[in-house]
């Protein structure tokens, strides 16, 4: 462990990893004209197409766990740099479904490479992506992900529970 996070909670240390991420991936992705934020919508984007799948923005927002708000804005921008293009549903005209432009679909595979070299480099402490460690990590990860988190429940036990 690095000095000072002997004593750190768990909160603070995912919160410290997501940070790491997140700047490591925005210096990443930048030569290619992207954020964080953006490579996370086209990347995810990019898997739902080769799936078949021509999602919704809503579906897009709670794929990447973005606010829908947030992914509309992004898509606004990615539409305006020619890298994704926005529809209306023909099912729900109320809905709009995204597609990656071939020029978005190709950043996008460029963005992919970068960023699965930073996964490699950070898995590496673990023994490298397809290592037990790493894999027993991604799971402790989606378990955690999994888990609800409702800022207004009680979090401690009334007496009643506890005995």
């Amino acid at each position: 462990m690095s000095s000072g996070t002997e004593k750190a909670t768990p909160g603070f240390l995912v919160w410290r990893l997501s940070m790491k991420w997140r700047v490591a991936v925005d210096r990443a992705v930048a030569p290619l004209g992207l954020t964080h934020a953006q490579y996370s919508l086209v990347a995810s984007l990019y898997g739902m197409q080769r799936g078949g799948e021509r999602p919704s923005q809503r579906r897009l927002a709670d794929h990447t766990g973005l606010e829908a708000l947030y992914v509309s804005k992004l898509a606004r921008g990615l539409e305006s740099a020619g890298l994704l293009e926005r529809t209306r549903d023909p099912r729900d005209p109320r809905a709009v479904q995204l597609a990656l432009t071939e020029q978005g679909q190709e950043v996008t595979r460029r963005a992919i490479q970068v960023v699965q070299g930073l996964l490699e480099q950070l898995l590496a402490p673990l023994g490298g992506r397809d290592a037990p460690r790493a894999k027993e990590f991604t799971r402790d990860l989606a378990t955690l992900l999994d888990a609800p988190l409702d800022p207004f429940s009680e979090t401690v036990p009334n007496e009643k529970e506890q005995s």
